[in-house]
């Protein structure tokens, strides 16, 4: 293959991905950065059925190590809802088990202001359905309180979104993937705590890839594995009612993607570091608010990200 076709295919699978994931990754899924931050080890309230609501606002100007397009503006309103049930029934090692629902309703609007004007979007509809069984474990107590909680989910992200392969920009990927995590809260003080949840993604094969890719002579591509992991320290500053604190988020892809069964050099990279806070209105509901600004960016867009959560124990 020539270098001038390696470079076009290269920035094919740049584009392609850019809305696998509503945050408008090059070839990876959509993906939990930074929607999770202070507290992220346990449910705050035990066992029962809990509802969360996110809305998020990412805004990217600028696509890293994209030749073709890299002043293109991606802008992502997306609504996450989230039901969960969390048992009070022992299942391995005093674990807990449970269940996680996800679905993502996304609107995209992408502005590419130059030729050959590559970039599209898919305008507004659903998102992939992620669902993931759990086990969460109690806390482990010290002698002024909780110490450590932890819980392991098998998170799998399923190809129900809306997707076009004459758009760059989708809702959803059009592949399944697996991104089980590991999630902890750590007391250090009883005031101060440290959270994280560290993810290890696989894909699948996406068998109707992006109309240019096709063109190319591929009838499927598949995204790279990658490693993601949100982290957050908190300090809480009003008595059982407000957390604030920095919290981030970090994903590095590990493998190579695949062009027809061919690697693709260039692997995703971003880092987003800003505040954040939690009000306690009661111990059964919560609001937060996160903001990212990234930095590290490889192979992406790089730009800002805003989160409000709302969580509520029934």
């Amino acid at each position: 293959m020539s270098h001038s076709r390696l470079l076009v295919v290269g920035v094919c699978l740049l584009l392609a991905s850019l809305l696998a994931a509503p945050a408008g990754a090059f070839d990876q899924p959509s993906v939990n950065l930074g929607f999770t931050s202070f507290m992220d080890g346990g449910p705050p309230a035990g066992p029962g059925w809990y509802f969360q609501e996110y809305i998020q606002y990412y805004t990217a100007n600028e696509l890293e190590d994209n030749p073709i397009s890299p002043k293109a503006d991606v802008d992502a309103w997306v609504s996450l809802s989230q039901l969960i049930y969390q048992s009070d029934q022992e299942l391995f090692l005093g674990g807990k088990w449970g269940i996680n629902i996800i679905l993502p309703v996304i609107s995209l609007d992408a502005d590419d202001p130059a030729p050959p004007y590559l970039i599209t979007d898919n305008g507004f509809g659903v998102g992939d359905v992620w669902i993931g069984p759990f086990i969460q474990w109690d806390p482990i107590m010290g002698p002024n309180g909780p110490r450590f909680m932890h819980r392991i989910e098998l998170q799998c992200i399923f190809p129900t979104g809306q997707y076009s392969a004459s758009k760059t920009l989708n809702q959803g990927s059009n592949f399944f993937s697996f991104d089980p995590y590991w999630a902890g809260t750590y007391w250090f003080t009883p005031k101060l705590t440290g959270s994280f949840r560290a993810h290890y993604l696989w894909n699948t094969e996406n068998d109707d890839p992006w109309k240019l890719f096709q063109a190319l002579g591929a009838r499927e591509t598949e995204a790279g594995d990658a490693f993601h992991v949100n982290f957050a320290m908190s300090y809480e500053v009003l008595p059982k009612q407000l957390r604030a604190g920095i919290n981030g988020y970090y994903l590095r892809q590990t493998t190579a993607s695949e062009f027809a069964g061919s690697d693709i050099s260039g692997r995703e990279q971003v880092l987003g570091i800003g505040p954040g806070a939690m009000w306690s209105f009661s111990q059964e509901t919560h609001l937060f608010f996160n903001a990212y600004f990234e930095d590290h960016v490889h192979s992406r867009p790089e730009g800002d990200r805003f989160i409000l959560r709302l969580v509520h124990h029934f």
